[in-house]
Parts: structure tokens; sequence; C-alpha cells
């Protein structure tokens, strides 16, 4: 017993033990989901062709904020989309900034845990959640319903992003 608990101690010292994943849509979840949505050609390039990108009301970017219900009512991490040469790239990932919300280009989402994984693991997408009314969001309505396509790829990050779904954000 005591060579295992100096052999956890020593590669723990050595930072060879495997860090916890970050707290499911959490500030420190933020910036894995924002890598995971560069990786997605659907979202990067698909979210240009539709014209998605382009309602930025002239900041330069939107934002979108995501929360579990059975974790509060509030927003717990931030996504803002930008045009970066050709793609509509994820530039920012963490906590809500607090930048006041554009109702006709941001999105605020949230849906419980359960369903979020449901969704992650693609059990299905968008539409279904909508309207069985698993998944709520404000936002651009229409916008959202022309871009069914990417939006279920953006559902699909809660499930390829490593995440501890068995506690809430702080």
């Amino acid at each position: 017993m005591r060579r295992v608990l100096t052999a956890g101690m020593l590669l723990l010292a050595a930072g060879q033990l495997p860090a916890a994943e970050p707290v499911l849509m959490s500030a420190d979840w933020g910036p894995a989901a924002c890598a995971a949505w560069n990786a997605d050609p659907v979202l990067t390039s698909g979210l240009v062709e539709s014209g998605w990108i382009k309602n930025d009301k002239g900041r330069g970017y939107k934002i979108m904020q995501v929360y579990r219900d059975d974790c509060g009512d509030q927003p717990t991490v931030e996504l803002r989309v930008a045009l970066v040469g050709k793609e509509a790239s994820c530039t920012y990932g963490g906590a809500v900034q607090g930048t006041p919300l554009d109702g006709g280009a941001d999105y605020v989402m949230h849906a419980s845990t359960k369903r979020w994984l449901e969704m992650g693991a693609g059990d299905y997408g968008p539409m279904k959640a909508m309207m069985l009314g698993r998944l709520s969001f404000k936002g651009p309505y229409g916008e959202a319903m022309g871009n069914m396509g990417p939006f279920s790829n953006f559902l699909l990050l809660v499930g390829k992003v490593p995440a501890d779904s068995g506690t809430c954000p702080k």
C-alpha cells in the first residue's frame, strides 16, 4: 500500500496523472468547445455559406451562451464566433463576458444536463429537441431554422468535448 501511495504521489508531483475533465459548460470547458468548433468543417464553412456569420450587428462576432437548467438559470459559458479569413471561427470560449446580447444576432441556449448529453450523443437533433421542449433558446429564430445542419453539429460538440457532467459549473 505504501508503494502505491508513493508512486501516486511521485506521478502527481511529476504531472503525470491525467487532469480532471472540466465541468460541462463551465468556463474551463469553453476553450475545448471552441477548439472542437474550429475542427468541424460544417460549423466553420457551413455557417459562412449560409450567411449566418454575417449577422453580427456590425460587432464583428456573434455570441452563443449556454447553460444546464439543473445547474441554475443563467448562462455559464460563452462562445464568440467571428469571420476569420473564410471561416466562421470560434475566437473565444470561456466565462460569460457580460457583453449585452443582441437578440437579433446572438443566442442563449439551455437544457437539462440529461438532454444536453442526449443531444451531444446524437440521439436527436435540434428540431426534435425544440419541438419537444428539451432545448430552449433565445435568439433569431428564423436564422436558427435556416441553419439546422450546422446547429446539429453545434449540439454534437457536447459529446465531443470531454467533460464532467456530474457536477455543476461554479
